[in-house]
């Protein structure tokens, strides 16, 4: 059974509700290179799509959930006929750590009555929350809109706050049942959970494999093959892509310049952090703050 560490752990985190909704796509839903700073669950219930992403393509099937983890970068395609039910929502923790970090891949799990009836009683509670604008991603992911939907939340009833958190905690801890390895069925090491911890707090720092291995007492190899058997990728890879995320969400909820944004994230060479936000989300960190303004 779990300890009590371990819920306080899992109960730290919150969502925030963008949309819910139930859409029949066609042929026109067909983005490249998507990259949102939220999650996105779908529940399929006719037709067929597709999500690619470097990990591979997955088939959206009926009678199937779908997690689509924040700045998880892929392609979505129908190449006929989907109808969908979709919710997208931000996370929340008080270290910033996702309960999915390091697991930026599609998820899939069979759907079960009780997430039918738990999706359905989401739109039922949140009228009103679908994107009227289109389903093309690059037309309402802008900065306003989310403000703009997430106020709505500030103006729920209580009773309909709660049960709108209760309903998508029990979505997401279908999903985080399936991303726990068997292999790996133990909490993380105390020196993991620090170390990741004091990544998130210190991005704007230097923050070598020999900084960060002396923190925690152990010889700089074996933190690091430690860091990957946990984490599912060594230290420096991991720093890199959540400087870039950080780097994401300031490109689009301020105007400072890219230089000032690069040195937030601990990048001291413009070039480089260049290099970097296109290796990891396939567009320029220009091209990632028009797709995301208004107009």
């Amino acid at each position: 059974m779990p300890g009590k560490a371990m819920i306080k752990k899992v109960l730290k985190y919150s969502f925030s509700l963008l949309h819910v909704d139930h859409v029949r796509l066609n042929t026109q839903w067909n983005y490249k290179n998507v990259i949102s700073p939220y999650y996105r669950i779908y529940y399929i219930d006719e037709g067929v799509g597709l999500i690619q992403t470097h990990h591979g393509a997955v088939e959206l099937l009926p009678g199937h959930l779908y997690m689509i983890p924040s700045y998880t970068l892929c392609n979505l395609e129908c190449k006929d006929q989907l109808s969908q039910y979709f919710i997208q929502f931000f996370e929340d923790s008080a270290d910033g750590i996702s309960l999915f970090s390091g697991k930026r891949a599609v998820i899939q799990r069979k759907a079960e009555p009780v997430d039918i009836l738990n999706i359905q009683r989401l739109l039922e509670i949140n009228p009103g929350r679908g994107i009227n604008r289109s389903d093309n991603p690059r037309v309402y992911e802008k900065s306003l809109y989310y403000r703009e939907y997430q106020q709505l939340n500030n103006h729920q009833l209580p009773n309909r706050y709660l049960e709108t958190q209760g309903i998508l905690l029990q979505l997401v801890a279908r999903f985080l049942e399936a991303s726990n390895p068997q292999k790996n069925p133990l909490p993380l090491p105390s020196v993991i959970m620090d170390t990741v911890s004091y990544i998130q707090l210190h991005l704007q720092n230097p923050l070598g494999l020999q900084l960060l291995a002396g923190r925690v007492n152990l010889h700089p190899d074996y933190f690091s093959r430690l860091f990957k058997e946990y984490m599912g990728e060594r230290p420096i890879p991991f720093i890199q892509e959540k400087r870039i995320e950080r780097a994401q969400y300031l490109i689009i909820t301020d105007d400072m310049p890219l230089e000032a944004i690069a040195r937030q994230t601990g990048f001291d060479n413009l070039s480089y952090f260049i290099k970097i936000f296109k290796r990891i989300t396939n567009l320029t960190p220009g091209q990632y703050r028009t797709q995301h303004k208004i107009g």
